[in-house]
């Protein structure tokens, strides 16, 4: 996989998956954007971290569709073209429905679906847009294993990535004959901040068990099947939701 003058911008890219992603993007020749939200030490060290020259963080909350616009744009104008989209930011909120109250529920699923769903729609609408002028693309979006089988406890997360995985199987028909590409990645638990609770817990141990390799994933497994949906080659699979969870949920 070759990314050689190819420019990539990565949401939620200042740790995690976006991290890992955006390190490995930058190591086959990407000049990469990261967005970010609020931590501005942890963007600048990812930034810091990258090969090559050209990166840069910028700060976007997504759950405003005025600054997923202005981000957009402000990414095009350094780059002068944007080849590739990685919806990645996500929130993931407990929110069990017996436990909490009327008001808590409507916020989570409120702050939830804007950031999670709906923010990556717009982003990928906005980025069409260059896309589509430009002669074409490629929009990978960052799922989750709770699409398929159920969160029970955060209930919010799981329709958010079950609607994504419509979203790009919808928008994949759609901009199929502008020459724009559409993959999802589906990861079960990963090694990151978000899981750092749930994996150093109680229930840590349980959890690494569900994959019979005996462990999570790490974000750079993750980063390799965006890369590879992103590469030259992969046009055939656009619409294609790819499972990387080590086994832990096989589904028909």
């Amino acid at each position: 996989m070759d990314f050689t003058e190819k420019t990539v911008l990565i949401t939620g890219g200042s740790r995690g998956i976006g991290r890992a992603t955006a390190r490995a993007f930058a190591e086959k020749g990407a000049r990469v954007a990261i967005n970010f939200h609020s931590d501005n030490e942890a963007a600048k060290a990812t930034i810091e971290s990258l090969p090559g020259e050209g990166h840069f963080a910028i700060r976007a909350d997504l759950g405003s569709s005025g600054a997923v616009e202005q981000m957009i744009n402000a990414v095009v104008r350094e780059f002068g073209r944007l080849d590739i989209l990685v919806n990645n930011a996500g929130i993931f909120k407990l929110h069990p429905i017996t436990e909490v109250s009327y008001d808590q529920w409507q916020q989570v699923w409120k702050d939830t679906l804007a950031i999670n769903l709906t923010g990556a729609a717009n982003a990928t609408y906005c980025a069409a847009r260059h896309m589509i002028e430009a002669g074409g693309g490629r929009i990978i979006n960052v799922s989750s294993r709770g699409a398929f089988r159920g969160e029970p406890d955060q209930p919010a997360y799981g329709a958010s990535k079950a609607a994504m995985n419509a979203m790009g199987q919808s928008l994949a028909q759609a901009l199929a004959p502008y020459n724009i590409f559409i993959g999802t990645v589906a990861p079960g638990f990963v090694e990151t901040d978000m899981a750092k609770a749930w994996l150093e817990g109680e229930e840590g141990d349980s959890i690494r068990r569900q994959s019979p390799l005996q462990r999570v994933a790490q974000p750079e497994e993750v980063a390799l099947g965006i890369l590879f949906l992103a590469s030259e080659g992969s046009e055939f699979m656009t619409g294609a939701i790819l499972d990387i969870n080590g086994a832990s949920y096989l589904r028909s």
